[in-house]
């Protein structure tokens, strides 16, 4: 089944490895949910003294690695390279 009740919520990129843009509203909330956290984690990051930047680095790659694993989850027909050809 390739419509959109199909349960995955990101398209997958035509050309390269990844994923395109959601596809449903899941993945939009994903993705603006991802975004959200990186602003408190760039203000983190913003504060004086050296721990708060180590703090925010560890937040940023827990949350991306959250991000991608979702994505990865949830992107038709998987992470994988394509050469333009339709899957």
């Amino acid at each position: 089944m390739n419509g959109p009740d199909d349960g995955m919520w990101f398209r997958p990129k035509r050309y390269g490895y990844g994923s395109g843009l959601p596809i449903t509203w899941q993945g939009w909330a994903v993705l603006a949910g991802y975004i959200a956290t990186l602003v408190p984690i760039h203000l983190l990051s913003r504060l004086p003294g050296r721990g708060s930047r180590i703090a925010a680095l560890i937040l940023f790659v827990i949350a991306t690695l959250v991000f991608l694993i979702v994505v990865s989850r949830k992107t038709r027909r998987g992470l994988k390279w394509r050469w333009g050809r339709r899957d």
